[in-house]
């Protein structure tokens, strides 16, 4: 999946999370910033990373808020902004729930 935008998602109300995707030159670049970082922080960079290789995401600059969110949402919230930073919705219908393996 490519980026041809940015794409956002989520918010920074308490139990969530915003997850900002844009197009990168190379690679993955990630930006964590969480109020709990010392307890969850390699967790969470792991769901972030397992989900873009699960999308086919391979350049990208994310940018990772979390307020405390649990694994669902963040998995959630990184599909949505890819699905709106490629424009997925051309057709009016995204492929929501993992269909794209």
């Amino acid at each position: 999946m490519e980026l041809k935008t940015v794409g956002t998602a989520g918010t920074l109300e308490s139990s969530d999370v915003l997850v900002t995707l844009e197009p990168g030159p190379s690679g993955i670049e990630l930006s964590l910033e969480s109020s709990v970082i010392n307890q969850y922080g390699r967790q969470i960079r792991a769901t972030v990373l397992e989900t873009l290789k699960r999308l086919g995401v391979t350049n990208a600059k994310v940018s990772v808020n979390d307020h405390g969110a649990l694994d669902c949402t963040i998995k959630a919230r990184v599909e949505c902004a890819c699905y709106r930073g490629c424009q997925c919705d051309a057709d009016g219908k995204y492929p929501w729930g993992g269909v794209i393996k």
